[in-house]
């Protein structure tokens, strides 16, 4: 019998949950950089092709699993590079924890498998172009903790920790 693991999430999301303009973060907090590399550190991550291309030097991230998604035909060293749903759920399923990156379109196909989400709620409200979606306002969605509220350059922001409810649906993902 396979054994099921969980997909998370981790994002940063402004006051109207948006999470950037277009391949760019408004508005970047170094203690959000720092709770990003502590929650990631050692899981398996899956990432869009143009997310992972933002990140330092567009490579991988070190010391993770990085599993690439993408429509395109090519190969990227120290990465797993899938291109579909499915292909990147086989994947996921061969770890003990996968976190999801973004960005938004990634965010948008894996959100149905997604159980538990690490989100870093940034009080301010920049232009942005893509969304995460409101987890406030999804009754299958409640926050399990919150850290006190934190300021860094005059922005607040705080980290928040939410999970699905199992009345949200069967959406694990098996593992091999």
């Amino acid at each position: 019998m396979k054994s099921l693991a969980i997909l998370e999430a981790i994002v940063a999301v402004y006051d109207d949950w948006g999470i950037g303009d277009g391949a760019t973060q408004p508005v970047v907090l170094s203690a959000d950089r720092a709770h990003f590399r502590s929650v990631t550190a050692g899981a398996a991550v899956i990432v869009g092709r143009k997310t992972m291309e933002d990140f330092p030097h567009g490579r991988p991230l070190k010391g993770r699993y990085n599993i690439v998604v993408t429509r395109q035909d090519m190969k990227i060293p120290e990465a797993e590079v899938v291109h579909s749903t499915e292909e990147a759920l086989a994947a996921a399923a061969r770890h003990e924890r996968c976190i999801v990156l973004g960005g938004a379109s990634i965010f948008d196909q894996f959100f149905p498998y997604i159980q538990k989400a690490y989100i870093t709620k940034i009080g301010c409200c920049p232009e942005s172009s893509r969304f995460f979606p409101d987890l406030d306002a999804l009754p299958d969605w409640q926050c399990i903790e919150e850290s006190p509220l934190y300021e860094e350059n005059g922005i607040p922001y705080r980290f928040c920790l939410y999970e699905r409810s199992v009345e949200g649906g069967d959406n694990h993902v098996k593992r091999q």
